[in-house]
């Protein structure tokens, strides 16, 4: 399945940055934000779940990203109710992460042909996430060494990388012969 077609990728995105906006709420120390973060990953465990059911030919990698899924999810689902034993999930997150990795990642950004299908603006875009990961891990490292603005910092990389997972969601795609044909198998 190509990355453009894949089931449920809106809501899972949405369930995404919605995560993200909840543990900003958390660092800014906000009401409902654990709500808001319990929400987003169970919706985010079950979106996944779902789609991963609805594929029909499931390869290896499909099967180590839905463990990674599971693991990550279960690990933030159980950390927001204060579990104290969550090491074997995290550790599982880890281990299927570098499995990932291994077998698809950056691949996964490529076209079959196996040229990179970024357009200009799609490579700013993705430079646009990177300033925003570097400056998240920033932000959070500041925040460990408790120095000064390591919130606004953290706040900003969340932001960034919040818009560009919206980004994708409200803006409309460029639809093929393809992708009109079977739309309704994809939502």
């Amino acid at each position: 399945m190509e990355n453009s077609k894949k089931a449920y990728k809106n809501p899972i995105r949405a369930a995404i940055a919605s995560l993200l906006i909840g543990m900003v709420m958390r660092i800014l120390h906000w009401p409902f934000s654990k709500g808001i973060i319990f929400i987003s990953f169970a919706a985010i465990l079950i979106l996944y779940a779902l789609r991963f059911f609805k594929k029909e030919e499931k390869k290896s990698v499909d099967l180590i990203k839905m463990a990674l899924v599971l693991f990550w999810t279960t690990n933030g689902l159980l950390t927001i109710l204060d579990f104290t034993h969550t090491l074997f999930f995290q550790i599982g997150t880890a281990f299927t992460f570098i499995a990932w990795f291994a077998m698809e990642g950056t691949s996964y950004f490529m076209s079959k042909e196996g040229n990179a299908k970024n357009s200009i603006t799609e490579i700013i875009w993705n430079f646009v996430m990177v300033i925003g990961v570097l400056t998240l891990i920033c932000g959070g490292l500041m925040h460990l060494l408790s120095w000064n603005y390591s919130i606004p910092t953290l706040t900003l990389g969340l932001t960034i990388v919040t818009s560009y997972i919206l980004r994708d969601i409200f803006t409309a795609p460029k639809k093929n012969k393809d992708d009109i044909n079977n739309e309704e198998l994809y939502s």
